[in-house]
Formats: structure tokens, C-alpha cells, sequence
């Protein structure tokens, strides 16, 4: 039942209020809508369904959703089913307590969002070239887009890094301004949702 949950398409339509769960001394976790006791696989497959969720300590009432979401990361990570690259998770270790920490969370949301609409691109495509029986169109060149996309983000974890065979010094400039400009239509694309 989980293979199927976690291959259900996430819905366009939210709830106006999230689900609110209780973590319990004892480590289990109370979903208050469906009154009954769930897992870290559970609330997984809440997020692949698109279904939002706050996760507060029953006996404090404090807000640990994200140390949550942290630990739904690392089963799934634990289960073979590797998503983060270990040098994507030593540079986001060493932004704990850099001057980039606050401006980071930023750009990989922006960053995630971009390629989660690349992948809705995708799925069109795909669907639509099964539902005509038609060559994939189109499918390579969304792929290469996210590639990029990847390789750009990744890049601000590694701004030092050794220039590629043939890549001129204006090309290596053109890249970094193309990157301030990505990192500063984030953050503004962060200040207009924040009001």
C-alpha cells in the first residue's frame, strides 16, 4: 500500500488549514483529523499527497515539524533510497553558522520550486505523447533543463570550483552574474510571499 501511496500524484488542492499531529513521549505520533496513531512512512506519504501538516510535541506544544520532516529524510535515506549526494549534504553541513545560512533556505526553495515545475512539465509531456502515441517531444529538453537547473544550484555550494575544459574567464563570469540574479529574484520572490 505505501508503493502506491508514494506513487500517487500530489494534489493541486490544500486544505485552507494543515493537519495537526502530536508527537507523544513515547515517540508516536497522534494525526488529531484522523484520530488515530501514524508513522514517519505515513506523513511521507501525506507530503507526496500534498497534504500539509504541523507536528507539535503533545506535551510542550512546541512547533518540531521541521526536526520531523528531518527525520522522514533520513529513513527514507535509510532504506537504500538515496536522494541527497553526500557532498550536497557536507556543503549544506558547512552553511550551519556561515553568512549564508538565512539567505540558503531562500534559494533552495526557489530552487526546488523550479524544478518541481520543470517535472510537472515533464509529466505533461509524457502524457500527452502516451496519449497520442506519439514520440516523446519535447522530453530530452526539459531533462537537460533540470540537469542545469541542478548543476546551477549545486554550484553555490561550490563557487571555487575548477573551470570546465574550454570554459573561458567570460563565460565563468557570465555564469556567476546569471547566478547573483537567480539568488536575488529569490529573495525577492521570498520578501513578496513573506507579506
Amino acid at each position: 500500500m505505501a508503493e502506491n501511496a508514494a506513487r500517487a500524484e500530489p494534489t493541486t488542492e490544500t486544505p485552507a488549514q494543515p493537519v495537526v499531529v502530536k508527537k507523544y513521549a513515547n515517540r508516536r505520533l497522534y494525526n488529531t483529523e484522523s484520530s488515530s496513531y501514524v508513522t514517519l512512512e505515513d506523513l511521507a506519504n501525506m507530503v507526496r499527497l500534498g497534504r500539509d501538516f504541523i507536528v507539535f510535541d503533545a506535551k510542550s506544544g512546541e512547533d518540531i515539524t521541521r526536526s520531523v520532516l528531518t527525520q522522514i529524510i533520513v529513513e527514507e535515506e535509510s532504506k537504500g533510497r538515496s536522494l541527497l549526494p553526500e557532498s550536497f549534504l557536507r556543503h549544506l553541513i558547512g552553511f550551519y553558522g556561515d553568512s549564508l545560512q538565512s539567505v540558503l533556505p531562500r534559494y533552495l526553495e526557489f530552487a526546488m520550486a523550479g524544478f518541481a515545475r520543470q517535472q510537472e512539465q515533464m509529466r505533461r509531456s509524457v502524457e500527452q505523447a502516451m496519449g497520442g502515441f506519439l514520440p516523446f517531444p519535447g522530453l530530452e529538453e526539459v531533462g537537460k533543463q533540470n540537469m542545469a537547473m541542478l548543476e546551477r544550484a549545486m554550484s553555490l555550494f561550490a563557487p571555487f570550483r575548477a573551470a570546465e575544459p574550454g570554459q573561458t574567464v567570460e563565460q565563468l563570469r557570465a555564469e556567476n552574474e546569471s547566478l547573483r540574479r537567480q539568488l536575488a529574484e529569490a529573495q525577492q520572490a521570498g520578501k513578496g510571499s513573506s507579506r
